[in-house]
């Protein structure tokens, strides 16, 4: 089964969907197989983080931020501003796809981690993500 969720943001950091990917694993009925997630975007990522204390979120995206500044005189892709190529960048040293088992029906993942879009634009968005779900 193939599906598509749309996550809105409102700006750089870490959008939890975790429970709207379960919703889409329990729909399917899967019991054992495995969940990818990909999302169709280039200066956005996904991540799996911790979902309990923020700290760990925000510490995560300060020092993205501090290995990718914006304003590089290097940079030459800045047609849609400064954080258009440092936001492509962050998204290549990322992930744009997860694969999380499925045991018991449940995406198996551990206490404390949860799926996030990883938003590094300013301005924010919708960000469409494709989860498909197989045995």
């Amino acid at each position: 089964m193939v599906a598509r969720i749309e996550v809105s943001t409102s700006g750089p950091g870490l959008y939890e969907f975790t429970d709207r990917v379960q919703a889409v694993v329990s729909e399917t009925g899967v019991a054992e197989g495995l969940c990818t997630v990909m999302i169709q975007h280039t200066s956005a990522s996904l991540t799996i983080q911790e979902n309990a204390d923020p700290s760990a979120r925000h510490d995560l995206e300060g020092w993205l931020n501090r290995l990718v500044p914006e304003d590089d005189p290097h940079f030459t892709h800045t047609h849609e501003g400064p954080d258009d190529m440092p936001s492509h960048i962050k998204a290549a040293l990322t992930s744009t796809t997860l694969s999380i088992p499925i045991l018991g029906g449940r995406l198996a993942l551990g206490t404390w981690q949860g799926l996030y879009v990883w938003e590094h634009r300013r301005r924010g968005s919708t960000r469409r993500c494709v989860v498909h779900v197989g045995p």
